[in-house]
């Protein structure tokens, strides 16, 4: 329910109501993000900027779509519980925690959209390096 006030004019109680829909459609989609499960691990991929730098050309779907596909760089949203358990593979501890930048293979793991936001769910060991700067690093 949206509280409204006595004071306020129509246009912000208009405005509360437009802002609480769009929370609540937010959290709709956060919910739907899936938990990882065993040795999992959810990566969210940047948003790819859909003009060529800072000029108004705009690149083709296409063009957009590949990038994402081709994406090697991402956060770490979430990992399974088992994920960077086993002491044989991972005897220095896990590689990456919620919050790093990671690089990884371009086709690696499963790509799923929630929204207009992309993400991967890749195993443990997909995980290449941690990615102290995202913005410095491109594709060759």
């Amino acid at each position: 329910m949206i509280e409204t006030t006595a004071v306020m004019s129509p246009l912000e109680k208009k405005r509360k109501v437009k802002i609480n829909e769009a929370e609540v459609a937010q959290a709709a989609l956060e919910a739907a993000i899936p938990k990882p499960t065993g040795y999992h691990v959810l990566i969210a991929l940047p948003n790819v900027e859909e003009t060529f730098g800072e000029s108004t050309l705009v690149k083709a779907g296409k063009t957009v779509r590949e990038e994402y596909i081709l994406s090697t760089i991402g956060l770490v949203l979430d990992m399974g519980d088992q994920a960077y358990t086993d002491k044989d593979r991972f005897s220095t501890g896990p590689w990456c925690k919620p919050g790093d930048y990671v690089m990884f293979r371009a086709h690696t793991g499963t790509r799923f959209k929630i929204g207009t936001q992309e993400y991967r769910l890749m195993n443990d060991d997909s995980v290449e390096a941690i990615v102290p700067n995202p913005r410095a690093v491109s594709r060759a």
